[in-house]
């Protein structure tokens, strides 16, 4: 299973690449663009020296490629900020034919599975184009996915799905001893529960951006789960 590079936010993580492969080749290439005085030799030196050949030197110049954005999707690989990038810029030339294109194909399943983000933007943009009822579905899916993959404030991608505040008093109300009882009676595996507990407390604190706050008891559900060094992980500081 590929390991995606991450950044942590304050109400989430955003996606930086599918894999470290990919996140290195990038920071390569975005380096040999700039210029003689700017560009940073040590990285290709560092890369040859680990033995990894992502990247040659000049590649970007000789591929004929007009944009670094074209070059990175069609030769590294998708991009969540270079994908809203690209629609950023066929609004810019007023082509929103070819903005709400990029913007359904970024929101392929098989591209950034497990992510809010791409329904958030998606959404977004038919917004822009006036399309309100699609946008209220598209934010609707977006809320399926783990809030904490949206991108931004929770509220912001309620308040275009018209979502009141009913789902977060559902979760809370699952996370307390009362919903874990109901659960068991329902049959449901403690070990499950205590996963599905792990993913709620996430979610909350996504919305309310208390990420320390719920970190020793989202490790402790995991234990519960027998997934130790998953807890350990979680725990972990340097």
């Amino acid at each position: 299973m590929e390991m995606p590079v991450v950044e942590v936010r304050e109400y989430g993580v955003w996606l930086l690449a599918k894999n470290v492969e990919q996140y290195i080749k990038r920071i390569l290439v975005e380096e040999d663009v700039k210029s003689p005085q700017e560009r940073n030799e040590e990285l290709f030196s560092a890369s040859a020296d680990a033995g990894n050949n992502f990247y040659e030197k000049g590649d970007f110049a000789a591929s004929g490629i007009a944009s670094l954005e074209s070059y990175l999707l069609k030769k590294v690989g998708l991009f969540p900020d270079i994908l809203e990038r690209k629609v950023k810029q066929h609004f810019d030339k007023g082509d929103h034919v070819s903005a709400l294109v990029t913007g359904e194909f970024y929101t392929k399943r098989e591209h950034f599975p497990g992510f809010g983000r791409p329904f958030v933007f998606n959404a977004e943009v038919l917004l822009k184009v006036g399309r309100t009822a699609e946008a209220k579905d598209a934010a609707r899916g977006a809320l399926k996915s783990p809030w904490w993959t949206l991108g931004c404030k929770y509220q912001e991608v309620a308040d275009i799905a018209q979502w009141d505040d009913e789902q977060i008093e559902y979760i809370k109300e699952k996370v307390t001893d009362e919903g874990r009882q109901e659960d068991l009676k329902k049959g449901k595996e403690p070990a499950q529960i205590a996963l599905d507990e792990a993913a709620f407390l996430l979610d909350l604190a996504s919305v309310e951006g208390t990420w320390d706050a719920c970190v020793e008891r989202v490790a402790d559900c995991y234990r519960q789960a027998a997934l130790d060094d998953i807890a350990t992980f979680i725990l972990h500081r340097d």
